[in-house]
């Protein structure tokens, strides 16, 4: 770990002040990937800048519209454990208490569960190429171990996923980010965020410089009635997924009037098909729609040596997970699953 300075901030301007100053200022919240990046030497930092002391961007509030907005500073656990989290997004609890461990939920923030980078192999290892680490070096996961990379959205520069299960969830429930900058605040769509990697990798999101989250807004529905998260990993914890699904149906008679889906473990980004929503809109909530919607969300999907069997194992998660969002109480342990 590179020797590096630190300090507090303690208001929202006042961060993005000490951000914008110098790139290689960076922020710290929970610590828990930023931490790990600079002890394995992938990133350093001039200064960290604390900004736990903050006030106003650690709780949630309701809004006149019917939806909330959670702070960036709240943690995971206290998110996903919210009284109304549980009972209006019991997907976004559900997704975020499939992640890490109960000591790093404790720890992580929801600003920061946006920016964790990710976790292929040869990011983390510095003497290997990596066109994340250092642009225009190569990319060893191609022709290298790449069971856990992407299927879909890569390119010829990076194939690596983005780890959140979080973030998946805040996708299909059509999130917006709050963001504060020196020009001042602005809001961006979830969808618009994340990047996919194209000529450049190393650029996660559309943050600007010196801009910092301060909150995740979400709109009145929830599909608190039928959701699932489905997270398929090589270990029932601590594991990040090979494939994990997150649903979310507006039925009516057995009626489909809306559908959300959106992956994770298979791309640079959450990844939802508008299109194929739009096919399971006034269509009978059943496996062989649900097939047919899978086989739309997985086209053009490619696998790479060790990874093409990701491409049937998320079009079986997608048929599953929908089938589970017809009966939430189909997720609870011990329960059989509907298909």
């Amino acid at each position: 770990m590179n020797n590096f300075s630190y300090t507090k901030a303690n208001s929202v301007d006042e961060a993005v002040s000490l951000t914008h100053a110098n790139e290689e200022n960076k922020i710290i919240a929970g610590g828990t990937n930023i931490i790990d990046l600079m002890k394995y030497f992938v990133t350093e930092a001039d200064t960290l800048i604390d900004i736990n002391p903050i006030d106003g961007i650690a709780e949630i509030t309701e809004l006149d519209n019917g939806g909330i907005r959670i702070g960036a500073l709240m943690t995971n656990a206290d998110t996903a454990y919210h009284p109304i989290i549980e009972e209006k997004y019991p997907l976004l609890s559900k997704a975020i208490l499939a992640g890490a461990s109960a000591q790093i939920r404790n720890m992580a923030t929801n600003g920061g569960n946006l920016l964790q980078r990710t976790r292929c192999y040869y990011f983390y290892d510095i003497n290997t190429p990596c066109n994340k680490r250092v642009p225009g070096s190569g990319c060893c996961a191609m022709k290298g171990y790449n069971r856990i990379h992407a299927i879909l959205g890569h390119s010829e520069n990076c194939i690596a996923v983005f780890p959140s299960d979080m973030c998946v969830a805040l996708a299909s429930l059509e999130a917006v980010v709050h963001i504060s900058g020196t020009d001042g605040d602005r809001i961006l769509k979830f969808s618009d965020f994340h990047r996919l990697p194209e000529d450049t990798p190393e650029i996660d999101n559309n943050l600007k410089k010196g801009e910092v989250i301060t909150g995740i807004e979400l709109p009145e529905k929830g599909f608190s009635k039928n959701y699932s998260y489905l997270k398929l990993r090589d270990r029932s914890s601590y594991s990040f997924a090979l494939v994990s699904v997150a649903t979310g149906l507006e039925l009516e008679n057995g009626i489909i009037k809306e559908a959300r889906i959106a992956l994770g473990g298979v791309s640079h980004k959450p990844w939802r098909v508008k299109e194929a929503e739009d096919f399971l809109a006034g269509k009978e909530a059943n496996p062989e729609n649900f097939e047919a919607v899978a086989d739309i969300i997985l086209e053009g999907a490619v696998g790479f040596e060790h990874n093409s069997f990701k491409i049937n194992l998320a079009k079986k998660a997608i048929v599953r997970n929908c089938m589970m969002a017809l009966d939430p109480a189909s997720q609870r342990p011990g329960a059989k699953p509907s298909l």
